[in-house]
């Protein structure tokens, strides 16, 4: 290429360095961005910048809860134009958040129009909607204007804006807050500010009060919709211990009576976050997928109030056993995450517990107060320097209305007469002469004498961390009037139970008809299953290119046991199964499997029943059924198998074991040399030098062992005592007639 034609360098803009370097020096740099700037909240107001800069807005709007509301566009239109300088759809859906009675515990912004509902529907747009402050923002919003937090220039340098607000009460742990960063996160649950309170009362007391002491009083996390928290008080403790955990939540329900001994379940509260129209949804669906077998109908007849309607399936069917069995299905029950991660008031991002959250907000208060009383100390000087002039002039005043009548420069000439500064000149020349005359020396002396006083005070106050650390809990018993248990919006929303014990899989199984079903699962892996017995598998059929796999008989009432050849048990309930009108399903879509495990094996659960697991290595174990039953997708890991993996699950009914390696010698031992185990690897079954375990029979010594042969046809094995050994031992070569594939059936 001719470089003659390349564009010639303008200034620096051309920068030499590896692209790994550049690449990961910006990415950091977006990394701390999205950290510091969006998603994490200050662990001192508890806010994140949007919300601070709505807050902030609105407040030099003077959009206060004694006046009238104005637009939410021209506040959205403020906050983009001034101090945000994103989407105005971002911040619109910011405000609308803090106007939610469902969304926020403590809201802090007061909508008029339509902002949404807890169905899930939108807010109307912000050119019809309004708002302004609440109560609870003006107390995060007190002392502002008084030098109570540092300010630093918008993104443009034209206005200035807050770095934290001075936060009149624990708002991070009230409100709660949540978001993704780049490499964390953050999941902070709303609390009640008057349990707050009264923790931060404790620790101004008692600075040694510990986790436990503090859970007391903060009993738990107090969400805005009401719920009941049935988590047990330990995971709590060591939840607000680390900072990290989770709350299981439920909705608050009771029974109706509908006479004649039929009965409905109303739910009155749902959990927090979740969407009343799709949870309506979810049961609904629940019910036309007959999963859950106990529940009838579902009904909405909400109002202003959560009001869902549910009906059993059958008035035998206990009320807690229907909802213990919906709480497992849907999301009637959520377990809230904790993750209280947040940034401390260096910026620094961290996860910290109850207490040092805590402590975090007392520190910040104080700072303030010490902030607040070096600034009306400071005007206190100043007005107290004023009246020591206006004092001088009321003394002097005949003085005074002479050089301000007949001296041509009165400023300098009463600076000269009565040594003034050029404040206090500056404040005689500008008062009236009639004020100047009316002014009296006693009211001089006494506005003088409480402003002294009052400045004395503030410097006992600087003084002492006593007295500031006592002036804080003043304050805090102030907000708890305004936010305490005897108000509307500070009494507390969610309760705490004990999650009754109930068997609802019991009570789901009675419900379910018992009768015999056939499992089709063809050799590409669909799953079916048909009614009654299959007589004639020849006469079923397959997608194309597919074929027959394993047909099982089972009934209704089975759990379906899926043997995986990486060591995993699966287990499916049969009711559930795809109908055998179709082709079935994909068995790969129901669980976690990928294209590269085999299904060694698949048969009904037997209460009671032992099976004997192997890996192709030679190693195996005794497995009671109950330990291998899991109905998590991803299963549950029993048998430890190396790179060959296992090799069967044959049913444990015999007393002994007859094993045959790659190398086509049989081992025959008692099967009394085996363990029972609940998982691992077992013991060596058979010794090779190459190769490994290929199959094996269990059969009962009075009956002997037998094989199937190609034909199918099963042969009985006399000699089989000639084969017996130890466990562990090499064996010998089969007998004559052995199948040549060296199985004991056909695979």
């Amino acid at each position: 290429m001719n470089k003659s034609v390349l564009p010639m360098p303008d200034g620096d803009r051309i920068i030499d360095e590896p692209l790994s370097e550049a690449l990961s020096r910006r990415y950091l740099a977006y990394a701390l961005s999205t950290i510091t700037g969006r998603a994490l909240p200050d662990v001192r107001d508890g806010l994140k910048p949007v919300h601070r800069r709505l807050l902030f807005a609105m407040r030099q709007l003077r959009m206060d809860p004694t006046t009238t509301a104005k637009k939410c566009a021209r506040v959205v239109g403020d906050v983009i134009g001034k101090y945000h300088p994103h989407g105005d759809v971002a911040v619109y859906e910011a405000l609308v958040r803090l106007a939610q009675d469902f969304a926020q515990r403590y809201q802090l912004v007061d909508g008029q129009g339509n902002f949404g509902n807890i169905d899930g529907d939108n807010a109307a747009a912000m050119r019809y909607t309004e708002c302004k402050l609440t109560v609870a923002a003006q107390l995060l919003l007190d002392g502002i204007d008084e030098d109570a937090v540092d300010f630093r220039p918008t993104y443009d340098g034209e206005e200035e804006e807050p770095v934290v607000l001075p936060a009149g009460f624990p708002n991070l742990l009230a409100n709660g807050s949540s978001g993704i960063a780049v490499g964390m996160a953050t999941s902070i649950p709303p609390h009640n500010a008057a349990e707050l309170i009264d923790a931060c009362l404790l620790l101004l007391d008692k600075p040694e009060a510990s986790t436990a002491d503090l859970l007391a009083l903060v009993h738990g996390p107090d969400f805005p919709t009401g719920g009941i928290i049935v988590e047990p008080s330990h995971t709590l403790l060591e939840t607000y211990e680390t900072g990290r955990g989770g709350v299981r939540l439920r909705a608050r329900w009771f029974k109706e009576d509908g006479g004649r001994g039929t009965y409905q379940i109303v739910i009155t509260e749902i959990p927090y976050q979740v969407k009343k129209a799709d949870l309506v949804e979810q049961l609904a669906d629940l019910i036309e997928n007959k999963k859950a077998p106990l529940l009838g109908d579902v009904r909405d007849e909400s109002a202003e109030d959560v009001r869902l309607v549910l009906e059993p399936k059958s008035r035998n069917v206990e009320p807690e056993v229907l909802m213990e069995s919906l709480f497992k299905l849907s999301a009637l029950e959520t377990r809230f995450p904790v993750n209280m991660n947040v940034l401390d008031a260096r910026g620094s991002p961290g996860v910290m517990g109850l207490k040092a959250l805590l402590l975090a907000f007392l520190d910040h208060r104080r700072e303030v107060l010490v902030r607040r009383a070096r600034h009306r100390l400071g005007k206190i000087e100043a007005r107290l320097h004023i009246l020591d002039g206006l004092v001088i002039a009321f003394l002097n005043l005949d003085e005074v209305i002479r050089i301000v009548r007949y001296e041509e420069e009165p400023k300098a000439r009463l600076i000269e007469a009565f040594s003034l500064s050029d404040i206090q000149a500056d404040a005689i020349l500008n008062t009236r002469l009639r004020q100047l005359a009316r002014l009296e020396e006693m009211e001089l002396r006494r506005e003088h004498a409480e402003l002294a006083e009052e400045r004395d005070g503030l410097l006992a106050l600087l003084a002492s961390d006593r007295a500031q650390w006592k002036l804080v809990g003043v304050g805090l018993r102030d907000v708890k009037a305004v936010l305490g248990p005897e108000t509307a919006i500070g009494r507390r929303r969610s309760s705490f139970d004990v999650a009754p014990l109930v068997d609802s899989d019991a009570a789901i199984e009675a419900m379910i008809v018992r009768e015999p079903i056939t499992v089709i699962l063809s050799a590409r892996g669909w799953i079916r299953a048909t009614k009654g017995r299959v007589e004639d598998p020849s006469e079923l059929k397959y997608k194309e290119g597919d074929s027959q796999g394993s047909i099982v008989p089972a009934e209704t009432t089975d759990k379906l046991l899926i043997f995986a050849s990486d060591g995993r048990f699966f287990a499916l309930a049969c009711d559930k199964l795809p109908g055998g009108r179709g082709h079935g399903e994909p068995l790969r879509l129901m669980l976690d499997l990928d294209d590269k495990t085999d299904i060694i094996d698949i048969f009904p659960h037997k209460p009671g029943a032992k099976r004997i697991i192997a890996s192709k290595e030679g190693y195996g174990f005794v497995l009671p059924e109950e330990e291998a039953l899991s109905f998590r997708k991803a299963g549950k890991q029993v048998l430890s198998v190396g790179a060959k993996g296992a090799a069967f699950a044959l049913p444990a009914v015999g007393d002994h074991l007859a094993v045959v390696g790659d190398n086509g010698k049989i081992l025959i031992f008692a099967l009394s040399e085996l363990p029972e185990m609940p998982r691992g690897k077992g013991v060596k079954l058979q010794a090779y030098r190459e190769g490994g375990l290929r199959d094996a029979t269990v059969f009962a010594e009075d009956v002997g062992a037998t094989w199937v042969d190609s034909a199918g046809r099963t042969r009985v094995w006399t000699e089989w005592r000639d084969w017996k050994g130890r466990r562990a031992s090499p064996g010998k070569l089969a007998p004559k007639g052995f199948p040549a594939s060296k199985r004991f059936r056909p695979a």
